[in-house]
């Protein structure tokens, strides 16, 4: 049963960010919530607002919250992004980096985000896995302290802002030959360097394309040469890319909407020309919309090589 399960040890870290490293004597007295998550991830990023929120909070009533960045991509094993995404989030709480999955296995964890919550006893009492449940997941924290309180006010903003569900009918979709779905250009993907091309039909909903000479690997789409575009059939209020890149000078690209500057609906990394610039391994938010929502193409093309595309996400 959860609730006869201890805390498993976070000595797994292979290092600490905002923090020494914390072990059974540093959380001795603490009613303690584990969040797992990873830089690039849209359902963490709507849910940190209020992690954040119950951290600064609940501090002086003896709440200890612990996030663990465990990565998803390769590119997120670098400490240093990760210190980067703490500043631009505005975490200050401790932050156990798990590059080796150390500490994610000890808690038997598959999921980002997930959160666990443990008692004054180092017993787990409760988890949930995933966006949503702000209320009960509050409630948690408040029966563990001890309290009972009003429940704070919470409003994400920017790239934290809450997804759009009632209009949301686009999944995450993975770019590398891993896990991909919905590819549609001409001749499916292979593993070598060659030239794609968009399909001479429409793109249907949730299917997506590259056009350009890329290399399609396990966990990434890489562009090989300048003006390399990718094109993705979209019903959301929001698109996301994640987005890295090689060593050397950040790459421009362009964004279109249904072949159109985005205008009004461009994004937090889009002007509404639709010009963006590719700095640093992260989540791009290229559109969101303030209209009605309806199924849209979504257009990226880089101007110079070296892109790496992994994963578009929607809100």
């Amino acid at each position: 049963m959860l609730d006869r399960l201890r805390m498993p040890s976070l000595g797994g870290a292979t290092g600490w960010l905002n923090s020494e490293p914390l072990g059974p004597t540093e959380l001795r007295g603490h009613v303690v919530l584990v969040n797992f998550w990873t830089l690039t991830c849209i359902n963490w990023l709507r849910q940190e607002p209020y992690v954040r929120a119950w951290s600064q909070s609940y501090r002086r009533d003896g709440l200890l919250v612990i996030g663990v960045h465990t990565p998803e991509f390769s590119f997120e094993h670098d400490p240093e992004r990760v210190r980067r995404a703490i500043e631009d989030r505005g975490i200050d709480y401790p932050v156990a980096l798990d590059s080796q999955y150390v500490v994610w296995s000890a808690f038997a964890n598959h999921y980002w985000p997930a959160l666990y919550f443990i008692d004054r006893d180092g017993v787990i009492r409760a988890d949930h896995f995933g966006e949503g449940r702000y209320d009960e997941s509050e409630r948690v924290i408040q029966r563990l302290l001890g309290l009972d309180r009003k429940f704070l006010p919470v409003e994400g903003v920017g790239v934290e802002a809450q997804a759009d569900w009632q209009h949301l009918r686009t999944p995450e979709t993975y770019l590398g030959d891993g896990r991909s779905q919905g590819f549609s250009s001409p001749g499916g993907a292979t593993f070598v360097r060659r030239t794609y091309e968009f399909p001479h039909q429409p793109l249907r909903l949730n299917h997506w394309a590259l056009a350009g000479e890329w290399t399609i690997e396990q966990e990434r789409v890489v562009l090989d040469q300048a003006g390399g575009s990718i094109a993705y059939r979209f019903h959301a209020r929001d698109a996301h890319l994640v987005l890295s890149r090689a060593p050397g000078e950040a790459i421009p690209f362009r964004v279109l909407l249904d072949g159109q500057e985005p205008g009004a609906s461009h994004g937090l990394d889009v002007d509404g020309r639709g010009n963006g610039l590719l700095r640093e391994g992260r989540l791009y938010q290229l559109i969101r919309q303030h209209h009605a929502i309806r199924e849209q193409t979504l257009e990226i093309t880089f101007l110079e090589p070296g892109a790496e595309a992994y994963a578009f996400t929607f809100g």
